[in-house]
This record gives C-alpha cells, structure tokens and sequence, in this order.
C-alpha cells in the first residue's frame, strides 16, 4: 500500500457515502441504542429476536465467524469462511467493514485499511454510543487540527530535547517551612510515567468544585516543562494539600515521608480512573484493584506467610503498599548482622566497605522470617487452636516505582531522635531476591546467591533521592533528580545545581526512588 492509502476507497467516496458509513457504525458496529444492540445478540441467547435476522451471514446464516458488511450493498458475509470475499469478488464491491472492531477492509489490497476521513467517522459514532450506554468518554488521544498544525510548524520557540536539556527542572519557592513539600514534588514531576501521563492531558476531572488535586498537579507539571527558569510559587498545592490532608496543615515542619502518601493518597481518590475495573470490565491489575495512574505506578503487592510451628500449615495475605519502610542500624529495634564476611564484597552493586550497611541488607532484613514468640501466638487453621509461628514479608507484585524510606526518625514514649547511619545504596537495583517467588533460596533469613541469572523483569534504576540535614527538631530536606541518564541536578527548594554521581550516592538517604528497567505489556 502506498503511503499516501488505499486507493481503491475513492471509488466508495460518492454521493451521501458518510452518511451511510455513520448508519452501519451507529446500527451494526457501535450499536450505542437498545435496539441496534437486539440486532447483534446471537442467535442462541433467551433474548434472541427475529430482528437479529438482519445481522446475520446472508450465504450461511452464521452469527460468529467474524461477520463483515458490504460497503456498497446490503450484504452480510462471514470472513473467517470467504462468503463475504465470494460476494466481493462477484458484485465487485472491493470494501467491507468489521462489524466488531470497525476495520475497513480491501479485498483489492487484501489488507485492513486507514483512511482519516473514515477514521474520523468511526470515532465520532463510537462517543455517541458511548454516550448512549452511560459509560462516559473515555480517554482519546489528541489529534492535532490544521490550523494548530501550522501553529506548531511555524512558533519560534519549538523545542528540541537533548541530552543537555533542561526543560523539567526548576526551583521551587519555600512559602515556610515547606521544603518537605518541595522535595516530594520534584521527585514526582520526574517521575517517567507520572510526568507521560499529565504532559498528554490524559485526566479528565470529574469534581464539581476547584479543589481536584490531579488538576492542580497537571498544571504543575505544565509550569515545569514550559521553558521557564524562574522558581515557581506552589501556593495552590499548598492550599489544597491543607484541605484535603488537615493533619499537614499549617506551617510546622512536616515529614516528608508523611506528605509523599498523604499525596499520593488524595491524588488516587480524586484520579478519575479511580476505578475498580477496567475498559473491558476486568479488575485492575494491582493489588488494590484500581486502574487510576496511581495505582498504576506505584502500587505493588506485599505477601505475608505465617507458618505454624507445629503443623507447618502457612497462612498468607496480600496487601497493596506504595512505599517500604525499613528499620536501620541503631534503631531501639535489634538489627540483624546481615553483611556478608569479607571486605570488597559487592551485592547488588553494593559495596561492603568497612561494614557499612546496604540497602540489599535492610530489603533481607525486611523479608527474613520472624518468630512472633509465644506472646503473639496465633489460632492456626490446622490445629484449631493457638499456636506460635513464624511470619515472613516478601514482595507479591512488584510496582513500577519502587520508593524506600529508611526509617530515620525514631519515636518513642522514651526516645524521639534521628537515626544518622550511613546506608549505601546503587544505581541499579534487583528485587529478585526479594519476591515471593524467590523465598525458597532464602532458608533462616541467610540469603543465598543463586547462580542462576537474575530476571531483568525485577531490575531497577535511581532516579530521585530524598534527604533530610539537621535534627529531628531542626532539619531541612533537599532532593537529588536524575534528568537525563547519569545526569544528576540537586534541588534545594528554589535552587537547582548540577550533582554528581558520587553526590547522590554519598548523601545519606531518607527516601529512594526507583523506576523500573523493563515494563510488562498488559
């Protein structure tokens, strides 16, 4: 086909041919009204009528066997067994339309075709059924016209990205003691899917008042990818964060770990994806069963096996999370020496230097077994009766975005402090050893390097690192961003200067951030 189309459609282009194209759509293909969807239901349903007479194989009198429309005559043909090709090829009418997906086909070119014309028709028809069964518009990509075509070719401030580019970074005003604000919303507007998602337009608000946190973020994110250098003013985030998250309202020094899910936590329940199935009626894939862009990226499913001691029967649950906290060093939790023997040795590319604790080390503490103790027995399924047992966290799902938060700040009914030990942490990271599929390779909280290659599926890379300086009482956050592969920037609320890597990986970590290498197709 050439690219210019299939020519064999400007044959079909005559007298009232929308017209008649819209009628096949409303009545055959989208069939948006009660009545035209009689006219599709099969033969064999208890709602059957002899209007379904009509939308039948004219040669066989099939319903199924992927059912096609002449173009240029009343004509129904089944393809799968070339009744509609034998019609064709006889009449000489060379187009027929997919009266399930609304393919065009040429029997000239034996191919599907793409006509814009055609194509616009389509879709137009597909939102009025839409519309007529209650369902509502969903999301179409942007098209642009001709008028803003010529906009686009001839406006003098088109812009091309390179790797030196800096559109996407840009300072953040401090309106009082909200670092811990600024620091979340730059490691969120560079956030791959998260920044791909609001640059389309793709959230459609359903709020009745101006208070839609989603809203607020897209022109946020709009504000950072316009060219603009100068510092922007978050007043209005700051407003509505107040509102819809009372407990961080006021101008106290808050957490940012606290504000990143009291975040997340309004935008998921005002995304209007916020759904619990999808287009096509099937549950979200997800822990929490929600196909809002939230859920999308960053929740992932935690496993938890409870195992009796005496009968062995295993227990499990799986619940959403959208973050992972883990205990450190010199915390009034005890912390279980995980560093290998052996100076130089790397895990995960992490280096064991001088004893210092790695991340990979609090991931295999967090999914050790631990004895609950006969204090905490539980009532066991296989004995009936209270039992003590073991109990062991590994990841069921893993999230496109993975954040870590190291449990740094400490309190208690006799201790409130900030727990300073170092903690290195890579570039690169493989969660293989910590998903439920790889719990067997771990006997007794000793992790054990299998010798097969790890799935690449679980790897991870840093893209955005969140720090806290000071003491508990006095402390300021800044962020480190990843822009471009291995360029590194630290954003200090309004300043943004260039980092290097060894910046990123020496500074002392609160939250870690990682986007995942390689994205399942669903």
């Amino acid at each position: 086909m050439s690219p210019a189309g299939c020519s064999h459609v400007n044959a079909y282009k005559v007298d009232n041919w929308r017209q008649n194209l819209r009628v096949i759509y409303q009545c055959f293909v989208w069939s948006g009204s009660a009545e035209t969807r009689r006219r599709k239901v099969l033969q064999n349903d208890v709602r059957w009528t002899p209007l379904a007479k009509s939308c039948i194989c004219h040669m066989c009198g099939a319903h199924l066997n992927r059912l096609h429309s002449c173009l240029s005559c009343v004509f129904f043909g089944c393809f799968t067994k070339k009744h509609i090709h034998e019609h064709a090829k006889n009449k000489r009418h060379n187009l027929a339309i997919d009266l399930l997906y609304g393919g065009i086909y040429c029997f000239v070119c034996q191919d599907y075709i793409y006509d814009k014309e055609m194509e616009q028709i389509a879709k137009e028809e597909q939102r009025k059924a839409w519309k007529l069964q209650g369902v509502g518009e969903k999301y179409s990509t942007w098209e642009p016209t001709k008028r803003e075509l010529e906009l686009l070719r001839h406006n003098p401030k088109r812009r091309k990205i390179t790797t030196n580019c800096t559109i996407g970074l840009r300072g953040l005003i401090n309106l009082g003691n909200t670092c811990f604000m600024n620091c979340i919303v730059q490691a969120l507007t560079h956030t791959p899917l998260l920044r791909d998602f609001f640059l389309s337009d793709r959230h459609k608000c359903e709020m009745q008042s101006n208070s839609c946190l989603v809203c607020e973020m897209s022109q946020l994110f709009q504000e950072f990818y316009s060219g603009h250098r100068w510092p922007h003013i978050p007043f209005r985030l700051l407003h509505l964060v107040w509102t819809h998250a009372r407990h961080l309202a006021g101008y106290e020094q808050q957490d940012a770990h606290e504000f990143l899910i009291a975040a997340l936590d309004v935008l998921h329940r005002h995304c209007k994806g916020d759904t619990t199935r999808d287009d096509n009626g099937k549950k979200a894939n997800n822990p929490n069963h929600c196909s809002c862009i939230i859920d999308q990226i960053f929740t992932g499913g935690l496993q938890s096996d409870v195992t009796c001691q005496v009968c062995h029967g295993v227990s499990t649950t799986i619940d959403p999370f959208w973050d992972i906290s883990l205990d450190l060093p010199g915390s009034s939790t005890p912390f279980w020496p995980l560093s290998p023997g052996g100076d130089g040795l790397t895990v995960n590319g992490e280096s064991h230097l001088s004893g210092a604790t790695t991340l990979t080390d609090c991931l295999r503490r967090f999914t050790r077994p631990e004895h609950l103790g006969s204090s905490a027995k539980i009532k066991c399924g296989g004995c009936h009766s209270y039992q003590e047992s073991t109990k062991q966290l590994t990841m069921k799902k893993l999230p496109i975005v993975a954040c870590f938060h190291l449990k740094r700040f400490e309190h208690s009914a006799k201790l409130r402090r900030k727990i300073t030990t170092y903690v290195s942490f890579p570039l690169e990271l493989d969660m293989t050893p910590f998903i439920a599929s790889s719990k067997e390779s771990r006997m007794n909280g000793q992790y054990q390097q299998t010798v097969e290659v790890l799935n690449n599926d679980n790897k991870y890379s840093l893209f955005a690192v969140v720090n806290h300086q000071g003491t508990l009482e006095s402390g300021h956050y800044t962020s480190f961003i990843r822009q471009h592969k291995d360029q590194w920037f630290k954003c200090d609320d309004a300043i943004i200067t260039k980092a290097s890597i060894k910046d990123v990986l020496d500074s002392e970590g609160y939250l870690l951030f990682y986007h995942k290498q390689f994205l399942e197709y669903e």
